[in-house]
């Protein structure tokens, strides 16, 4: 019996082999999916571009990169604005990396040469200056740099008499650049005192997160704020405010649709009806200038 059960195992083996030949299982890139970080669901990174970087199961608005953004808000056409470079790391600073070195991979991964694009371009046929804040390069900080863009788009719009946009991204004033990072607070304040006072449109657009420096300066001294559905926007972070102040914080402190609600925004925008709300308001503004 032994004997047979073997002979037929080995019959049976012989017809149908063990391992049956496949192509080889082709890889999946990472980058082809992303998580969405309020409901979890797998995007698909065609589904995302197509939507503005919008989840397609709940409407979370995951972070835009800057020439996505520009290329959906703006016409065809935009040029670039020149900006001044000021010298690199005037403190020689060194944490883990020396600061030289974090800008050398900066530039080389974002192809820029800061965290910032200041452009002069139009919406819907609307003319208009543009400067907006990278947040893939080292968190948006603000350095030297930064704050000149903010002050050389602010003097462009001036002169040209033109409605300024700034579009917000930011962890704050950049700690390589010590006391000169803090000084662009006042530096782009007083920039925009000066196109206050000669009567120029300026609008900004909150996008997550903002925070720190920028928060404290020119990102909330737009005649008109608007800002992206569930944008982190403060000073100093919740979890920093929760355990300084030893409170419970209330629930969405901090996001957009509670500032709008205790009147630190006046309107929070869908990315898809940013284009149209803009354009809208530019008109208005242009008609009235």
């Amino acid at each position: 019996m032994f004997y047979g059960k073997l002979r037929r195992m080995s019959w049976l083996k012989d017809l149908v082999r063990p391992k049956i030949a496949t192509q080889k299982r082709r890889e999946v890139a990472e980058s082809v999916w992303e998580t969405c970080p309020a409901c979890g669901q797998m995007l698909y990174h065609r589904d995302l571009e197509q939507n503005q970087a919008v989840c397609t199961s709940c409407g979370h608005h995951l972070r835009f990169p800057l020439a996505e953004r520009l290329v959906f808000l703006l016409d065809e056409g935009a040029t670039p604005i020149e900006v001044a470079k000021p010298t690199d790391d005037p403190l020689k600073f060194k944490d883990r990396k020396r600061y030289s070195e974090r800008l050398s991979q900066a530039r080389h991964k974002t192809k820029q040469d800061d965290a910032y694009q200041v452009v002069k371009g139009a919406i819907d046929g609307q003319p208009l200056v543009v400067v907006a804040l990278d947040f893939g390069f080292m968190a948006g900080s603000m350095s030297r740099q930064v704050g000149q863009a903010v002050v050389t788009a602010a003097q462009t719009a001036m002169v040209e008499k033109l409605p300024l946009l700034v579009i917000t991204a930011s962890g704050g004033a950049r700690m390589q650049e010590g006391v000169f990072s803090l000084m662009q607070m006042a530096r782009t304040t007083a920039a925009l005192a000066d196109l206050k006072e000669a009567k120029v449109p300026y609008i900004v657009l909150l996008t997550d997160p903002t925070t720190g420096g920028v928060t404290a300066s020119f990102a909330m001294q737009g005649d008109v704020i608007l800002a992206e559905p569930g944008a982190l926007i403060g000073f100093a972070g919740p979890r920093v405010i929760r355990e300084t102040i030893g409170e419970t914080l209330p629930e969405g402190f901090q996001k957009a649709e509670y500032l709008r609600d205790h009147g630190m925004v006046d309107q929070v925008v869908a990315r898809s009806e940013q284009r149209r709300v803009l354009a809208n308001l530019l008109s208005l503004l242009n008609s009235s200038n």
